[in-house]
């Protein structure tokens, strides 16, 4: 089952920044979603260092930065990403607020209990739920604010199916009460968590990466490593239409606990 539901990420990585980098968003999520869990981050002012783990192109950067008066350093590691953050820094006159950095999330250069707000929209799945909570933590003031999006089960029983998808994928996904527990368990209170409805995957995220594979098919007719990773993004498409039902991505909103 492994080699039939290959990880997206098994491909050549300089393949999926080029793909994804042309695309408005790299995951599943919502300009009215971003700001819905900003409403739960109390305490923001133009003192405040954020920083947006995973960036992408900054989509989410960019609401952030447009209601917050807050410091904004955007993330990634991949410099195709950064470019289309600094595009927008540019077009929206943001310099003096919004800075970019490439790096890895596993080897960020902040300093402990130097930022007020860590910010990671379908992306923390990088280096998985429970591991980017507990290493991030130390980042953070006390009483700071983490608010990460991640792929999460609805239901305590799926068919076997999307389970094989998932456990060949992303083994670490969880129900939502299991991540409550984790996020407790990695030294936050869990604050407020809210799923991301099925526009956030179909419109804004699964529509345009149809569009974007039909681009791409033509630009790279011939070209077997493509084509295979476009196979995978379509089968991906496809298992989520089929069963979405039973997960999709939560929102997780925490307040470290004073150490």
């Amino acid at each position: 089952m492994e080699e039939d539901f290959k990880l997206v990420a098994d491909f050549d990585m300089k393949l999926i920044f080029d793909f994804f980098s042309k695309m408005k968003r790299q995951g599943p999520g919502g300009d009215e979603e971003t700001k819905m869990a900003l409403n739960f981050i109390n305490g923001l002012s133009k003192d405040s260092k954020i920083v947006d783990i995973g960036c992408g192109t900054g989509t989410q950067t960019l609401v952030l930065a447009q209601n917050t008066e807050s410091k904004i350093i955007a993330l990634d590691i991949s410099p195709e990403m950064i470019e289309g953050v600094e595009a927008k820094i540019s077009q929206y006159h943001l310099e003096e607020r919004v800075e970019t950095l490439i790096t890895s999330m596993d080897n960020m250069p902040f300093k402990e209990k130097e930022l007020d707000l860590i910010w990671a929209e379908s992306s923390i799945f990088i280096v998985g739920f429970k591991n980017g909570l507990t290493q991030w933590r130390k980042y953070l003031k006390d009483n700071g604010m983490i608010a990460v999006s991640e792929a999460s089960w609805f239901t305590n029983e799926r068919p076997p199916e999307i389970e094989n998808f998932w456990h060949a994928n992303y083994p670490e996904i969880d129900t939502i009460s299991a991540n409550i527990k984790i996020m407790q368990d990695a030294g936050y209170t869990p604050m407020a968590h809210f799923i991301l409805p099925d526009r956030c995957w179909k419109e804004n995220f699964y529509d345009l990466m149809a569009k974007r594979i039909e681009e791409y098919a033509l630009l790279y007719k011939g070209n077997k490593a493509v084509e295979d990773f476009l196979e995978r993004l379509t089968e991906e498409i496809d298992i989520y239409n089929k069963y979405k039902e039973y997960y999709g991505y939560v929102f997780y909103i925490g307040k470290k606990k004073g150490s």
